[in-house]
């Protein structure tokens, strides 16, 4: 395969990844976590860097797409860990949500908008007994594969 292609491929997955976690979100009522939403970022990162990489055609670039994949594989697979409680996660979203600290004075005093902390230690989705977040990981690995081939292959 060319760089090109490996490029386009592994954007391409960011680019499906994202657009299914605003799909769970949107379409199928499924509100994400912190952690959730910090896996996003990199994929976001990793597609911007496809359509540079696409444009200006340097090899660094695909180098920084295997990057933000390994940074949302890392991610996922912390969050894979704290929803089968092998570790802590963050205290405002895990563990209870007990971090009363994370709440605003006026969200404690208006009990008319309720305050939803959705939690991360919680699989709310699971496919194979592998939740979303251990899927991203999974996924991620493999464009991270991807980038850093696009990075050693051929213009």
């Amino acid at each position: 395969m060319t760089r090109t292609q490996y490029i386009l491929l592994a954007a391409g997955g960011s680019a499906a990844l994202l657009l299914g976690a605003f799909a769970f979100q949107h379409l199928g009522g499924l509100a994400p976590c912190k952690l959730c939403l910090w896996q996003r970022w990199p994929h976001a990162a990793a597609i911007v860097i496809g359509v540079a990489a696409l444009a200006f055609g340097a090899r660094f670039l695909a180098v920084l797409g295997g990057l933000a994949a390994l940074a949302t594989a890392g991610i996922g697979i912390y969050h894979t860990g704290v929803e089968h409680k092998w570790w802590q996660g963050p205290t405002s979203c895990s563990g209870g949500g007990n971090d009363l600290g994370a709440l605003s004075g006026g969200d404690l005093l208006n009990f008319d908008s309720a305050v939803n902390v959705v939690m991360c230690d919680e699989v709310v989705w699971s496919l194979a007994g592998l939740s979303m977040a251990s899927w991203n990981a999974i996924v991620a690995l493999v464009l991270a594969g991807m980038w850093f081939a696009a990075a050693r292959a051929k213009v």
